[in-house]
């Protein structure tokens, strides 16, 4: 017997390439569950499904920044946090360091989505019960009906898993001109946003207060505590964006409608912005 679940969950996270470096995704996650019936002639209630299994991916990937294997740097744990070195691109850089529990390690040679997939069943199999056989877990983004980018960021005044550095999500854009879309404008933020860290400037600090990680001359770098912890990251400076606000889809949606506002103070500007899947913000300008 198959027991299926669509849509169970959404896994909002960054995940580190060695050509693009911090990448923000969104992925859908579909589930079958294999097995015979028990004593309730079900493979599984429901409720557990979607309560269990959901806290388990929660709890391993969802809000963090996945590592995998084959990563072109250097990941050291120690006494409860990751510091991570690393190189992409054309000789890009990213340095971070955070409490352990913002960072997922992925077997495997890169971040995928078989790779995530293998990992997922390897801690979700162990709490199911014996009557469970096996899993099948598909990853898919949302069905894009605009122009979408990549972006990570980290929220210090969050009081969940929003505050931890690098985390992202793939994002669609709509921008509307006196009540029309406007294709055009999408498209050009989306392009500039791709693969983007959008940082806070407020959070920015001198790469000699780094206490962690070590800067190249060409980094931005940024820090804060929050409830969870300290965090620290030194990145780039061209694979960032600086804005004057914090990086919730709130404060972004209202910076892009002013930003568009600016460049036709004539017309009615409409923005919105979405945080990974089926959620967002609206602003107007």
């Amino acid at each position: 017997m198959i027991l299926f679940v669509d849509a169970l969950t959404v896994i909002d996270f960054s995940f580190l390439c060695n050509k693009r470096g911090a990448v923000g995704e969104s992925w859908i996650v579909d589930m079958t569950l294999h097995g015979q019936l028990n004593d309730e002639s079900m493979v599984l209630d429901f409720a557990l499904v979607k309560k269990q299994i959901k806290r388990i991916i929660d709890e391993t990937i969802d809000h963090k920044l996945a590592v995998a294997k084959g990563l072109n740097g250097d990941v050291k744990i120690e006494k409860g946090r990751v510091e991570l070195d690393c190189h992409f691109g054309d000789a890009n850089h990213l340095a971070m360091s955070a409490p352990q529990e913002a960072v997922c390690l992925i077997e495997g040679e890169e971040v995928t989505e078989q790779t995530v997939i293998e990992f997922l069943k390897s801690v979700i199999m162990p709490n199911m019960p014996s009557n469970v056989k096996d899993i099948g877990i598909e990853l898919r983004p949302e069905r894009s009906e605009s122009f979408y980018y990549h972006y990570s960021h980290g929220l210090k005044k969050h009081d969940g898993n929003c505050q931890r550095i690098i985390h992202g999500h793939r994002s669609q854009i709509g921008v509307f001109v006196d009540g029309m879309k406007h294709p055009r404008l999408q498209k050009e933020w989306s392009s500039k946003w791709q693969d983007i860290y959008l940082g806070t400037r407020e959070d920015i600090i001198q790469s000699t207060e780094l206490k962690f990680v070590t800067a190249k001359e060409s980094d931005i770098c940024f820090a804060y505590e929050s409830t969870q912890g300290y965090f620290e990251l030194a990145i780039s400076e061209t694979r960032c964006d600086i804005l004057p606000c914090d990086t919730t889809v709130e404060c972004i949606a209202e910076y892009l409608a002013e930003q568009i506002k600016q460049q036709m103070p004539d017309k009615a500007i409409t923005v919105k912005a979405y945080e990974g899947v089926g959620k967002g913000a609206i602003a107007h300008a």
